[in-house]
């Protein structure tokens, strides 16, 4: 059974990387509405350092964290969050996860089944859900409605040349790439916005780069462009709408800080209320099961090509 809250809920974090440390534990630390609870990682000295840095305390015992939290944040690869938000929903934890919740669609499945058992509130953190600016914006076009095509490009320059960005180092995104890092916040504004997907077109493109079609239950189709290894020069992260309210263009957001705080404030919420926030577990689910048919697409597209090139 999920814990409940009290006036100023316990909320600790998993995880001890960049992520964590630039916008998890910052923003659990100034939030004043909660209280932060402890940090564990995979490095017991990376976490003391984290707490430490953070006004917190650091935990080698994970399930001493749970016990000492009413939620946890996770700042984990997505495969090593999928299991350990499965014990920290049973352990009666209210859960705030990353993105993509995990890249097996049974990866996810198990925390959205988990999370429901327990009763447990959930949050999925997708930056453009909660960050101020883009978030109305999502809401707003989401109401008007009307809307025949979306078009999208998140050209990430993280494997560019000259990069020298803490998170170029994380092996999942290196695996990965920009299909599942960057993807989920594409499809995190189409799906509010457009309906869910019902029809998928993959193709790859260079290096990590892939290229989606999409058609949605409102009618309308869309595109999407996602890499990791575009060159600096050609970096930018772009959606338009276009459709009987003319052309419109998500706005520029400012840090994920902000907008982590706001996505603990959705946890809260729903943790409370009982109504599941928006972008939940089975949210995360279904991203997961959108960007899963997308590689298999591209990928039996491309092994089509080659046998093709192959035989002359």
């Amino acid at each position: 059974m999920a814990k409940q809250l009290g006036a100023k809920p316990r909320i600790g974090l998993l995880g001890t990387g960049p992520w964590a440390g630039h916008t998890h534990a910052p923003a659990l630390a100034a939030h004043r509405g909660i209280e932060f609870s402890g940090v564990w990682g995979r490095r017991p000295e990376a976490a003391a350092g984290l707490a430490a840095a953070s006004g917190t305390r650091a935990y080698e015992d994970l399930d001493a964290l749970f016990e000492a939290s009413d939620a946890v944040a996770f700042a984990l690869p997505p495969d090593v969050q999928a299991p350990l938000a499965v014990r920290a929903a049973e352990a009666g934890c209210h859960v705030l996860l990353d993105k993509p919740v995990a890249t097996t669609v049974a990866g996810a499945r198990e925390v959205a089944g988990a999370v429901e058992a327990a009763g447990a509130a959930s949050v999925v953190f997708c930056t453009l859900r909660f960050a101020g600016p883009t978030a109305r914006w999502i809401e707003e076009q989401t109401a008007a409605g009307g809307w025949f095509l979306g078009e999208a490009h998140w050209l990430g320059s993280l494997y560019g040349a000259g990069s020298s960005s803490a998170y170029a180092a994380s092996p999942w995104r290196r695996e990965k790439g920009g299909l599942w890092d960057v993807g989920p916040h594409v499809l995190s504004v189409y799906l509010p916005v457009l309906g869910d997907v019902t029809e998928i077109t993959a193709a790859r493109g260079p290096a990590d780069t892939h290229h989606l079609v999409l058609r949605h239950t409102s009618g309308a189709s869309s595109t999407a462009t996602l890499t990791l290894s575009a060159p600096p020069e050609a970096a930018e992260a772009a959606l338009t709408l276009y459709g009987s309210g003319g052309r419109v263009e998500l706005p520029r957001w400012d840090g994920a800080v902000g907008a982590f705080g706001a996505a603990v404030d959705a946890l809260v919420e729903a943790a409370r209320t009982g109504e599941p926030a928006a972008c939940d577990a089975r949210f995360g689910l279904r991203l997961t099961e959108i960007l899963t048919r997308a590689e298999a697409l591209a990928e039996a597209r491309a092994k089509e090509s080659a046998e093709e090139r192959a035989q002359g």
